[in-house]
């Protein structure tokens, strides 16, 4: 094929690829890894915000508990677990290692620990429902331990997900590091 100014050089049709430069697996994983902690950082806002609205309808009494039931203990807790999502959010753009781990540590601290006390919590309101049927608290007319526990089960699945790409994160920029401190 020719161009405007003739003949094309030879070795320029493309065939060449394979002497060319690739970017580095681990770059590639950072990339899609961190891609994924910001999409699942984002779903923990979503649900620190319904919780957190859940807690405020309910202290300022801006609508019957009828309507919105009060919190369980646990949710006063989970309140707290903006903090890792912050130092997430903080560590992703400059690879910083001390703001990752800082946020898998508390992840567990102030995500899943809350969680799985609030399963204990709700554990016999939940079991009254299912025995009896009958339900003492409601969020909008639906049984509140039922709306909770399946935003514990969704929680749990976020900040699962969030500890383990965190941690695969963190493996390849510790591959990065290594690789540099090599040379």
């Amino acid at each position: 094929m020719a161009s405007r100014a003739g003949p094309r050089a030879t070795g320029t049709d493309g065939s060449d690829f394979q002497h060319r430069e690739r970017v580095a697996s681990h770059y590639q994983m950072s990339v899609a890894l961190k891609s994924e902690i910001k999409k699942l950082n984002i779903a923990h806002l979503v649900v620190w915000l319904l919780v957190a609205a859940q807690v405020v309808v309910s202290q300022l009494n801006l609508v019957s508990h009828k309507v919105v039931a009060s919190p369980y203990q646990w949710e006063y807790t989970y309140l707290l677990s903006i903090i890792p999502t912050v130092f997430s959010f903080m560590a992703l753009p400059k690879n910083n290692i001390s703001y990752l781990v800082i946020s898998m540590i508390s992840a567990g601290l102030f995500c899943v620990a809350p969680i799985l006390y609030g399963g204990m919590e709700m554990f016999p309101v939940a079991q009254q429902l299912y025995r009896h049927g009958k339900a003492y608290r409601f969020i909008f007319g639906f049984s509140a331990v039922s709306v909770m526990y399946l935003v514990l089960i969704i929680s749990l699945q976020v900040h699962g997900w969030q500890i383990y790409y965190s941690k695969k994160l963190l493996d390849a920029w510790f591959t990065n590091t290594q690789d540099k401190k090599k040379k």
